[in-house]
């Protein structure tokens, strides 16, 4: 059986969610954040990489997201929820499987560049932010209003992997999408799945450890 080492309000939570859509068995750990809001070290010697989501399946520890969710359906689900290289939409899918990425990416500079008291770096990498995020987020409000799911018409990993920097970043200062009327549209689509409903229960930014 596989075993979410589930990091609370981590990516993980996206493990979670596609484990509720293809209705597989699976077992979860909590792990706790420590007073700095940072991993601890019983989380951290899971992996070598030590970043959430981990998941145990087997002898095999998995990190990375898009690794973790291919892997899952692939061994799994018998490719469920995937497109494949002989599908017409494989480019879109394997773009947008690593669409969050860029969004990661641009929340961690801008971030670090808040608290960055050089102006050379404001004047440099703030223009550079600026561009990057318009175009980011441009190019998915444009993809939004002419498919209904990320990869093509179908819901497939692609859009597990992005709606995490959509709904969970903007808590903790990421950008947010009141100005996105398609993007809006999507995360209230998304959002009303059982599935995902079930995994915000169980893991969401909200979610509290199991008692006992």
């Amino acid at each position: 059986m596989i075993t979410i080492h589930h990091l609370g309000v981590s990516q993980s939570d996206r493990v979670v969610w596609l484990m509720e859509e293809l209705n597989l068995p699976y077992a979860m750990k909590w792990y706790q954040r420590g007073e700095n809001r940072l991993a601890q070290e019983d989380f951290l010697s899971l992996h070598p990489a030590a970043t959430s989501p981990v998941i145990s399946d087997g002898d095999r520890v998995l990190t990375e997201s898009a690794v973790i969710l291919e892997h899952i359906c692939h061994r799994h689900a018998g490719g469920k929820l995937t497109v494949g290289p002989e599908q017409e939409n494989y480019e879109d899918y394997l773009y947008w499987m690593h669409f969050n990425n860029n969004l990661m990416a641009l929340f961690l500079g801008e971030s670090a560049l808040a608290g960055n008291q050089s102006e050379e770096a404001k004047t440099v990498l703030g223009p550079l932010f600026e561009r990057r995020g318009k175009q980011y987020y441009g190019y998915l409000e444009q993809r939004l209003g002419s498919s209904a799911y990320l990869a093509g018409p179908q819901f497939t990993c692609a859009d597990i992997m992005t709606l995490f920097s959509l709904t969970t970043l903007p808590l903790f200062g990421g950008r947010n999408i009141d100005h996105l009327p398609n993007a809006r549209a999507y995360v209230k689509r998304l959002s009303s799945r059982p599935a995902y409903q079930r995994a915000m229960k169980i893991a969401g930014p909200a979610a509290e450890p199991p008692s006992g």
